[in-house]
């Protein structure tokens, strides 16, 4: 595995426990889940500078948000029991798909 990908995919998962701690912190009134929005969008946002360096934005962004999209969604159902529908697993499952493609066959990814 690349760093630059091991740097997203932390990226990642820091973005997905930041905004899952959204809702947790009551619009930052509560410290500790507020701290971790903070501490998450900051570890996120500084790896990503540094998987910009290797790696295209718009592919970057499409990975990032694509992932994200999901595993918010899989954190919030069993963390809130906000369970998307079967319209909305489509939608990711299409998302998940898109990423792959992405990952797989595009060329600039390698750019």
């Amino acid at each position: 595995m690349k760093l630059p990908y091991l740097y997203l995919g932390i990226a990642i998962l820091a973005e997905v426990a930041a905004t899952s701690a959204l809702k947790a912190s009551a619009q930052f009134t509560k410290l500790w889940p507020s701290l971790l929005v903070l501490l998450g969008y900051g570890v996120a946002f500084y790896l990503l500078t540094l998987v910009l360096e290797h790696l295209p934005v718009g592919i970057t962004y499409a990975i990032w948000s694509g992932l994200g999209i999901v595993l918010v969604a899989i954190v919030s159902a069993f963390v809130y029991g906000q369970v998307p529908d079967p319209a909305a697993m489509i939608g990711m499952g299409l998302i998940i798909a898109g990423v792959v493609v992405i990952n797989v066959f595009s060329r600039t990814v390698s750019a």
